[in-house]
């Protein structure tokens, strides 16, 4: 039966990271769920493909990514199964890459995984483009998502700069290009109980995305807990798809 064929979850990283982000998460996959880390053109693994700051360009790109990667997977595995994972501002991509991918193979995930994100509808306006580089930098190390080491490299520290600003640009085009997102799969809602940006009832609003009704879970942590203790997360993940069923 299908739902005894493996998944491959693909993971979005928050604003500013790459795939890198997910590094750990590949040795908590087993066999029947692989996790698939995913960058944006222009970044980590597809760093020699054109960066864009549009987010439709961006979602098309990523769901073109995507697609072929499970078209090439299931040529090994016939039947593979697919889910989404997104972190952050990687959550509100995720969505719209996994509505994306369901039209071009024409088969819905099993599941989106979002965690810390406001729903596009709760964004308001951000004042990113009056931060100098130092300030900017000073947000990213109290975020707590970054570590230290890296920021105190310069060359690393002006990489990330980079990368916020133009994560920022595309999270602008949220509220327009994602508020009227809505999908027919299901929603696993994951939240930190400590997350002083997204509370737990503001992650739950993104069920209205969805036409089916959606998972609520609390973790402990704060913003970024999810990607911080990924084993809690994966684990989740494989009670959704059904991860030890034989």
């Amino acid at each position: 039966m299908n739902g005894e064929q493996p998944v491959r979850l693909y993971c979005f990283p928050h604003a500013g990271a790459t795939s890198v982000a997910y590094r750990p998460w590949k040795a908590l996959g087993t066999d029947r769920l692989t996790i698939v880390a995913v960058d944006q053109p222009g970044r980590g693994t597809r760093r020699r493909e054109t960066r864009t700051e549009d987010f439709r360009q961006l979602v098309e790109s990523t769901a073109a990514f995507v697609a072929d990667d499970l078209r090439r997977a299931r040529e090994e595995t016939p039947g593979a199964r697919w889910a989404t994972f997104g972190h952050s501002f990687g959550a509100t991509l995720s969505l719209a890459v996994a509505a994306a991918v369901e039209r071009a193979v024409g088969e819905a995930p099993v599941r989106a995984f979002l965690s810390a994100a406001l729903p596009p509808g709760l964004q308001k306006p951000d004042d990113t483009d009056a931060l100098s580089d130092e300030q900017l930098l000073e947000k990213i190390a109290a975020d707590g998502g970054t570590a230290r080491e890296l920021l105190s490299n310069s060359a690393m520290s002006a990489f990330l700069v980079r990368l916020m600003r133009e994560d920022y640009v595309v999270r602008r085009q949220f509220p327009q290009e994602a508020g009227g997102l809505r999908v027919g799969f299901p929603l696993t809602l994951i939240a930190a109980r400590d997350d002083v940006y997204v509370t737990p009832g503001r992650m739950w609003r993104w069920a209205e995305h969805s036409e089916v009704p959606a998972r609520r879970v609390e973790i402990d942590g704060g913003h970024f807990a999810a990607v911080q203790e990924p084993a809690a997360v994966v684990a989740i993940v494989g009670e959704d798809i059904g991860e030890g069923e034989r």
